[in-house]
């Protein structure tokens, strides 16, 4: 997620070639294709609980429905309001992520901050590894007065997006040469409150459509989350370059960059309105009274009891192989702000090549992996995506052997992040697989924790490697973090025949 508009007309391009996409992306329920597209062992699917048979509540994914909808029934999911307002929560989404990691790290080096620091720094990032520890809570719990009035996914997706505008303000006023320690806490609190947002936004997302539309769904917000990175990224350093006081070009702005974060506050707004005038999925669970043991058993340990019994010993395999999947895209990217700066990159060459064109890419990536999917079966996208992302680090390990590049920046971000949207694609309908519907914040936000928690605290000694090897050997090892990766998919392929 770490590696990553212009204007109105170059957005209304992202929109029209994804709607291109949604439509044919759109045959690939998340309930993918046989044979045993989820990579679970075959027997785990004979003897894996009745119930995933039997209960329509579990995504299952040993299923392979034939798709008899038509193209334009397809199409009109794409367009429904549902599927719309995703666009827009995964906007509210995608916007927090990068100003507490890629642009906060951007805008530490160009204040001189040690890159040691900002590798460090990048542990704020944990709070989305950890977001399991109170997902139970957000499930479950009521808020008082909110969940009245908006029901109980809404208003945690209310609080927490107040939460995040609250802490961009605090992060627009911290200057990092005077300041460190409060622009840190103040980007804590964002990263809490967006790990929040996503753990509401992820149950309300599964809740509120049947399976058969939860690709268009997932689509459609992860359209919207890379709009968000896009303006929080490009956008974020595209204002505070305008801002800058042309008396002091090439020295760090504090106030420049006061402005862009206070904009990306306001551009909050977007999620609020969304909250505001959806509708709560209509789907709950039973809320009969209930002694505080079990209750606390009910929220804290059931949805966990629930997955390991629902998989059995296979769950450890599963979670072995989320938890180091994107080890090497995340390692590398925690460095890949500081790299750019270091190699004499402008804002607006940053902005233009990384956060636009190569979001156009994993795009492209995304599209090309579900075609792959459909045609190959999930295992196969992820085994291949894994190599694509591994390989793609030794672009940036020749690029640093090269120096400062417009042009060849362009080809290795291509290919970076093409092969980014590949290994996407297939992974989160394989997460999103995985959940049952009555524990879908916990266990989704279990899963995806998984996936950042041992490649979060690895990246933050980044920068001690950086500083200690240079970053033509950093990127080499990044590429080599990868390997393991391939041996757990043809474990579980071999354990799935």
């Amino acid at each position: 997620m770490n590696k990553m508009s212009k204007e109105l007309g170059e957005r209304e391009t992202i929109r029209c070639w994804m709607l291109k996409i949604m439509v044919f992306v759109g045959r690939r329920k998340i309930s993918t294709t046989a044979p045993n597209a989820s990579g679970l062992p075959s027997s785990l699917e004979d003897n894996g609980d009745e119930m995933n048979s039997k209960d329509p509540s579990v995504v299952n994914n040993t299923q392979n429905p034939q798709d008899h909808s038509t193209w334009r029934q397809r199409l009109r999911w794409y367009l429904s309001a549902s599927s719309l307002r995703m666009v827009a929560l995964g906007f509210s989404a995608g916007l927090p992520l990068l100003l507490v990691l890629g642009t906060l790290s951007f805008r530490l080096r160009e204040a001189g901050v040690e890159r040691a620091t900002i590798g460090f720094l990048s542990w704020v990032g944990l709070a989305y590894a950890f977001k399991w520890a109170w997902a139970p809570l957000v499930d479950q719990v009521r808020l008082p007065w909110l969940s009245a009035h908006l029901g109980r996914r809404r208003a945690w997706l209310l609080l927490s997006q107040l939460m995040i505008i609250a802490g961009l303000i605090g992060m627009a006023y911290a200057d990092p040469r005077e300041d460190l320690q409060h622009l840190v806490l103040w980007a804590v609190w964002v990263a809490f409150g967006s790990a929040t947002q996503d753990i509401a936004l992820d149950a309300y997302r599964i809740e509120s459509e049947s399976l058969d539309h939860q690709a268009a769904l997932a689509s459609m917000y992860q359209t919207g989350y890379r709009l968000g990175m896009i303006w929080a990224g490009a956008g974020a350093l595209w204002i505070a370059a305008r801002a800058e006081n042309t008396d002091f070009l090439g020295q760090y702005q504090n106030s420049a960059w006061s402005t862009s974060y206070l904009l990306m506050g306001v551009s909050m707004a977007v999620g609020l309105v969304s909250v505001l005038s959806s509708r709560e999925p209509s789907w709950s669970p039973p809320t009969a009274p209930r002694a505080p043991k079990q209750w606390l058993r009910d929220v804290l340990v059931s949805p966990f009891v629930e997955f390991f019994a629902r998989f059995g010993w296979h769950a450890w395999v599963i979670l072995g192989f989320i938890s180091i999947y994107r080890i090497s895209d995340i390692v590398m990217g925690i460095m890949a702000n500081p790299f750019y700066i270091d190699m004499g990159y402008t804002k607006d060459e940053i902005a233009m090549v990384t956060k636009v064109f190569g979001v156009f890419m994993t795009l492209l990536g995304a599209f090309l992996g579900g075609l792959m999917s459909s045609k190959w079966g999930n295992m196969r996208v992820l085994f291949w995506g894994a190599i694509l992302s591994s390989a793609s680090n030794l672009l940036f390990a020749w690029l640093a052997s090269i120096g400062h590049s417009f042009w060849i920046l362009i080809w290795v971000i291509s290919v970076d992040n093409l092969s980014a949207g590949i290994a996407s694609a297939a992974f989160i309908a394989y997460l999103s697989s995985l959940t049952k519907i009555q524990y879908s914040a916990s266990q989704y936000a279990l899963l995806s924790s998984i996936m950042l928690l041992a490649p979060k605290w690895l990246a933050g000694f980044s920068g001690v490697f950086v500083d200690q090897f240079g970053y033509q050997n950093f990127f080499m090892c990044t590429s080599l973090l990868g390997l393991p990766v391939l041996v757990l998919i043809v474990w579980i392929e071999r354990l799935e025949h």
